[in-house]
This record gives C-alpha cells, structure tokens and sequence, in this order.
C-alpha cells in the first residue's frame, strides 16, 4: 500500500497546524481503508488491486490501479477506465495490454468495478445487463436501486478523492476513458463536468442510451418513467445542451461491432450532434474489428497517447 501519512503530518506541523487526537484518528483512518488485494510488478510499475467500503454504493468495491514508475518520486497524472457490461476490475487490466504505454507516459490508471455488488437486492443479478455489472454510470432514483447504485457519484467523486488521498497523483490533471456502456460513462462524466477532465475518449461507446434497447432498460429501472430525467445522463443529449467545451473527444469504433448494426452505439448521432455544436471529435471506424477486448487491444496505444498529449502538457 502507498502511503506516506506521516510525511504529510510533519509537514503541517511544520508550518504551525495543531493535530489533536481526533484530526490524527481520521487523519490516518481515510489513508488505512483501504485493503490490498493483490500486486504485480508491470513495465517497471505495479499493477495493484483494492478494496474499500464505499460511502457512495454502500458496499465494498474494488478498484485497480497501475503505478507506474515515476509515482515512485513525484506526482502523476490520473487516467480513469471505465468498464462495459458484465465487467470488473479485472477485464481491462488482463486484457487491454495499456500498461506499457501508461509506464511510458508516466500516468497512474484507475480502473473501478462496473456496478455495486452484494446488495442483496431482489432482481439484481436475474439479468446481465441490469444489475450486478451493468451499473450505468448513473445516481438512481428508484427504489430498489436509489440507495446502492450511485456510480456517477462513485466514479466522479467518491473515489478520485479515495485516489488523491492514498497515491501520488495530480488532482488537476485527472482524464477518463472507457468501453461500450464505460465509454457512455466516460463521455458523460466529462461532458458533465467540464474542466474536471483533460481529455476524454472513448471505444464503441453507447452514445445516445435513451433510444437504444440497452439505456431504456437500465434508464428506466433506476431513473424511472419520466424519459426527460435520462437526458441528464445521455451523451447526445448532453452535447445538444453543451454551450461548448475544450474537450477533444476520440472514439474508436469496429465496423464489424454486432452491437453496432443491432442499434445498441448509435455513434452517427452523437457525431451529428458534435457536428452542429462544433464541438471536435475524432470518430475512427475500424473497418473488421467487432466489439471486443482484441478490438480495445490494437488501438489502446493511441489512446493513452491522446490523454498524455493533455496530461503530461
């Protein structure tokens, strides 16, 4: 565990700030939550798994994080991977080969589970694409769901700070990126906070939810009936209502992605929407690549390369 407390206190003592016991207690409780799971050494980094009670989800979850080897003397840049459906921490960082890249860069990647898990919820693990593993990247507001499933909230706030408080990282530099209903996750996160992130991108991201069969299921299990609440976590609808960003969006897409030709991505209308908001985008079709981690593997490089470009400026 990477943690330097200590350092941190003296260094308030230093300029005159008194700890009583109390600020000490908590002081050292935020830094001792969380619990190693597991660590291996990667391109010179460690590729390290956590777990810790989350505020938000009011469960345990699980996170991964590559260090890569400047955090072993100085501050670096926060990269966040967000994953699709069915996922956990563990799809991307076995799958997508970024770690030679992210250790070249010098850039720490946060990789979180995709949805609460444990809740004991009735209905929560009869579907793969609702419930366990398909969390949405939304605050719901629906009851059974409204009091676990928090993963905007999670990935936007609860756990960069946990980050921030425990590893050597930026806070001002912090980027995000992710797959499918992750790439919904990270245009949204950015899109709804703009200045957070320095840079965004995205693989065959669910770009418009409300209108596919996947977002109407999820948006109307946790966000309810009331279609106008589910615009407020729709990338298309985000960028229509945008008065304009700095961001520089990337998406890859695989030509031969089933879920493309089945309706669930619908890009063409977030690139639409981009396009009359003259917001930039670069929208790549991959002709031959399908849905896939092979697909995620072969342009993962690119990818890191274009939040370096933002992070390391």
């Amino acid at each position: 565990m990477i943690i330097y407390p200590l350092v941190q206190i003296k260094k308030q003592v230093a300029i005159g700030q008194v700890f009583t016991i109390k600020m000490v207690f908590q002081f050292f409780g935020r830094r001792m939550a969380l619990k190693q799971i597991s660590s291996n050494k990667c391109f010179g980094g460690l590729q390290k798994v956590f777990e810790h009670d989350s505020v938000e989800l009011k469960c345990k979850m699980k996170f991964a994080i590559y260090l890569p080897p400047k955090a072993e003397t100085g501050k670096c840049p926060a990269l966040y991977w967000l994953s699709g459906l069915t996922c956990t921490e563990q799809n991307f960082i076995s799958k997508s080969g970024y770690h030679q890249a992210a250790s070249e860069h010098g850039l720490v990647v946060i990789a979180p589970d995709t949805s609460p898990r444990g809740c004991n919820i009735k209905g929560e693990d009869e579907t793969w694409d609702f419930g366990t593993g398909a969390g949405f990247y939304v605050d719901a507001t629906e009851d059974p769901w409204k009091t676990n499933y928090r993963m905007y909230s999670y990935v936007t706030e609860e756990l960069p700070q946990l980050i921030n408080t425990n590893f050597p990282v930026d806070p001002q530099r912090m980027s995000i990126f992710g797959h499918s209903m992750g790439g919904h996750g990270a245009l949204i996160c950015a899109l709804k906070n703009p200045g957070k992130y320095k840079s965004v991108s995205a693989f065959a991201p669910i770009c418009n939810p409300v209108l596919c069969p996947w977002g109407k299921k999820a948006f109307s299990g946790y966000l309810g009936t009331d279609q106008s609440k589910w615009e407020a976590y729709d990338a298309t609808h985000l960028v229509k209502a945008c008065p304009g960003t700095q961001l520089d969006i990337l998406i890859d897409q695989g030509k031969d992605d089933q879920f493309l030709s089945d309706g669930q991505l619908l890009p063409d209308n977030f690139i639409a929407a981009c396009t009359e908001k003259k917001i930039p985008v670069v929208f790549r079709l991959q002709e031959g690549y399908d849905h896939s981690y092979y697909f995620i593997a072969t342009f993962i490089t690119d990818h890191i390369r274009h939040h370096a470009k933002y992070l390391n400026a």
